[in-house]
């Protein structure tokens, strides 16, 4: 019984993102054979770092998860707890690019999609080198990591929100799926939709507030650009397919946001494409969505839109 609590604590621990200075434990990647640290994916910054792990078992070229973690855009690491359940994909197949990024604290939107960009781009210019599939990468994130998934994948393309002098410019940074967790898309109608619900505190549109920080002043003054960081601004019938999940119950990020942006991709993309779970009861984070069964639906979605419509 003590045993099976332990384990229930660190999934769950594992699986929550970096809130109000609660830091995951690191996830344990010492059973990964092949992998490397730290490496630099452009020189801006000393966080625009990522680390590659590759499957004990085959020789690739490996379809791709780029992990981004979460933690309200100011903490959070790459090798943190977060990544504990996406390491899963390894015996899947996959390989990881856990990637870490400027946090709000350092730079403003869109500084993090930027980030995210760069990585993806740097991968497909050494994708070679490292065994993997330039033409099967999806983003996964939870939390702060699943909004900047999300503009990863609806933002393919659009020149303003990409930073080419940051490397690998004759490189794409789409990518062929997206795995959101609980990410705040619409940051204008947080305090609106909590209000509503009663669920959760209705904070955001302060200036302290992580949105807030990231936009780089107070959001109810800011609203042009609180749309350009919204992923749904951007949707068009060339996105990626996206999988989504959501806690019914969440207190930081309202439920509402993932079913209003299910419901704007399921309309452009159509059904097939997008997959929306809600999680019951669930809060932001939490052991439902790291468990086996959960993570089963994570990697059917995924080995459909890669590995499988990679091959097509």
């Amino acid at each position: 019984m003590k045993i099976k609590l332990f384990l229930q604590l660190f999934l769950f621990m594992a699986t929550m993102p970096v809130f109000l200075g609660c830091q995951p434990p690191s996830a344990n990647t010492s059973f990964v054979q092949k992998k490397w640290l730290d490496i630099a994916y452009a020189s801006a910054s000393s966080a625009q770092k990522m680390d590659i792990y590759l499957p004990n078992e085959g020789s690739g070229p490996f379809p791709l998860i780029v992990h981004i973690h979460g933690g309200a855009f100011k903490m959070g690491d790459k090798a943190d707890g977060q990544l504990t359940p996406v390491l899963e994909a390894l015996k899947r197949g996959y390989a990881i690019a856990s990637i870490n990024y400027r946090l709000s604290g350092e730079a403003i939107f869109p500084a993090q999609i930027f980030d995210v960009k760069a990585a993806i781009r740097f991968i497909r210019a050494n994708a070679k080198k490292y065994q993997l599939n330039p033409d099967q990468i999806a983003t996964w994130g939870g939390s702060a990591g699943g909004h900047l998934a999300a503009m990863a994948g609806t933002t393919g393309g659009v020149a303003a929100l990409e930073d080419l002098t940051m490397g690998n410019a004759k490189e794409s940074s789409e990518v062929q799926a997206v795995v959101d967790w609980f990410g705040p898309i619409n940051f204008n109608t947080m305090d609106l939709q909590f209000k509503a619900s009663g669920k959760g505190r209705s904070d955001h549109d302060e200036a302290n507030s992580p949105e807030s920080l990231l936009i780089g002043k107070k959001i109810t003054e800011a609203r042009d650009l609180v749309s350009k960081a919204n992923p749904a601004t951007y949707v068009t019938a060339n996105d990626p397919a996206f999988f989504i999940q959501h806690g019914t119950a969440d207190h930081l990020v309202p439920f509402e946001q993932s079913a209003d942006f299910a419901k704007v991709l399921t309309t452009t993309l159509g059904e097939d494409k997008v997959q929306f779970l809600p999680l019951e009861g669930a809060k932001h984070g939490g052991p439902a969505f790291g468990t086996p069964e959960n993570l089963e639906k994570v990697f059917a979605f995924l080995d459909k839109w890669l590995k499988v419509a990679g091959k097509k």
